[in-house]
């Protein structure tokens, strides 16, 4: 069965655009031009990924990510904008969006990313991840993507809960910002390293109790980062005193 993608984009010629390149790939695709009709083709509709505009009229993109995300429908998002900042990309990615393009760009790098997206969310029958990671009083339940500290449960967003997930996963190893930005968000922001540190911060702000003195997410000066327990932090507090 073809994919669905759901395009959201008030401008027609962008919309024809992305909606012809992504038939010709295969994609059956349907077209609105304001957040809340999102909402109206959920049900009917069924979209396997959202190609999702910032600037929208009734309900912009973030508006619309954060509906979403609270209704607990973790449908893939690509979200476009014509802003450069990095800072509305990391509020993009921090509201529940998978990957962020802006604009202008090629149908063919957008056809790519939506792959590249596709890639990351596949799971396959018999072969979801069950797997519990426990480092100090942190509990990681990756298929039900929760996180728990003493027993009480910390609210993540979808990217602050994939990257202590790869963190996880490569426990005890210096991985460096690009590493990280290829791992949880599968390219290479060019440049723009800085969404890591800031995923990095808001991460520690929940999971630390002290972000100034982590216990488990520590700085690797001029490299990247990487997980450790409460025990071996304290001896790399204690050394660096």
């Amino acid at each position: 069965m073809k994919k669905k993608i759901l395009v959201v984009d008030d401008e027609p010629s962008i919309s024809k655009l992305i909606e012809f390149n992504l038939k010709l790939a295969g994609y059956e695709v349907r077209c609105v031009q304001d957040g809340e009709a999102v909402f109206d083709l959920l049900k009917p509709f069924r979209p396997d990924l959202i190609v999702l505009d910032l600037m929208l009229p009734k309900m912009d993109g973030i508006q619309v990510c954060r509906e979403l995300r609270k209704q607990n429908n973790a449908v893939p998002i690509v979200m476009l904008t014509a802003l450069q900042d990095v800072t509305d990309k990391i509020t993009g990615l921090d509201n529940g969006a998978d990957d962020y393009m802006t604009k202008p760009f090629s149908p063919q790098e957008l056809l790519s990313r939506i792959q590249a997206v596709f890639r990351r969310t596949l799971v396959l029958p018999g072969a979801s991840e069950n797997v519990v990671h426990e480092i100090g009083r942190l509990t990681v339940l990756t298929e039900q993507r929760e996180v728990h500290k003493d027993g009480k449960s910390i609210d993540l967003t979808p990217k602050e809960f994939e990257l202590l997930l790869f963190l996880c996963r490569h426990r005890g190893k210096v991985l460096s910002r690009q590493q990280l930005l290829y791992g949880v968000w599968d390219y290479h922001f060019l440049g723009d390293t800085r969404i890591v540190d800031v995923h990095v911060s808001h991460l520690r702000d929940k999971i630390e109790k002290n972000a100034r003195t982590p216990e488990y997410i520590m700085t690797v000066r001029n490299v990247g980062y990487k997980l450790t327990g409460p025990a071996a932090a304290e001896n790399l507090h204690q050394a660096a005193d």
